[in-house]
Order: structure tokens, then sequence, then C-alpha cells
């Protein structure tokens, strides 16, 4: 079987997407799992950064759903930065999950390399359209 890639591809969002969701919050991790699992995703999740990056590392998601306040050594913009420099991450798309909609805190995510900034709270709707207009890049991993 010959396999091509294309970095540029898209894939749409009928296909099966592996989608890590980063946030402290169990509530809202539960909410993000529950609107997801009617669409075909491959759902994970980790608690902070430091677990989101080693489960970007171990899974290699094509999506990151990222909060950016979290206790731990990085906050979401400090890991979004990091996946987004490191091609060896394989390059996930980015939404960023926010209480903070100020100006600057929307500018500060668009230079840490974030595709998305959504506010909290957000409607279920809301978050799979963003998903759905971003569509996800196939990774290499299997």
């Amino acid at each position: 079987m010959i396999k091509l890639i294309n970095s540029e591809s898209i894939l749409t969002p009928c296909m099966t997407q592996r989608i890590l969701i980063i946030e402290d919050h169990a509530d809202i991790r539960r909410l993000i799992r529950m609107t997801l699992e009617f669409e075909d995703h491959e759902i994970h999740e980790a608690v902070n950064a430091d677990e989101g990056l080693a489960a970007v590392r171990r899974i290699r998601p094509q999506l990151l759903l990222l909060d950016i306040m979290m206790p731990g050594t990085m906050d979401g913009l400090d890991l979004c930065r990091l996946v987004k420099s490191d091609p060896s991450l394989g390059q996930p798309l980015v939404v960023l999950l926010t209480a903070r909609g100020q100006s600057q805190d929307i500018e500060a995510g668009n230079n840490a390399g974030a595709d998305a900034y959504l506010l909290k709270p957000f409607s279920p709707l809301k978050l799979i359209e963003t998903i759905n207009n971003l569509g996800t890049r196939p990774t290499d991993a299997p």
C-alpha cells in the first residue's frame, strides 16, 4: 500500500481526528468530551501543560484544545509556542480555550501560534463549528 502524505492537505470534518484536550478543570474537560463524542473523534485528555506535552509526544494529536491558565511549569501559551516551534511534535492545530478575552490576550495567543481562540464560556455548537472550520492535518502516527 502507498501512503501519500502532503503536509498542506486538510482532512474533511467527517474523518477521524485525534484530539487532545488540555484543561485543568474536570467539568470543562467533560463538557468538551461530551460535545465531541457525537462526532467521529479519538479524544485524549491532560490536566496541565506538562502532562499535555508528554501526551503530544506520545499520541501525536492533530488538534489541541488548550486552556491558557493552568498550574504547572508551563501555561497554555508556553505549550502552544513549544508545539508550534518544534516540527518533531507533528505541528498540530491549536485552539486556545480561555476566559481571557482582552485584545492583548488574543494577540498573545496569535503570537504563540494559535490557530483559533475560543472564549469561555463557549457553546458546544461553537466548539464544533470552530473545529470543523479549521479541519485537521494528517499526522505520521497510525
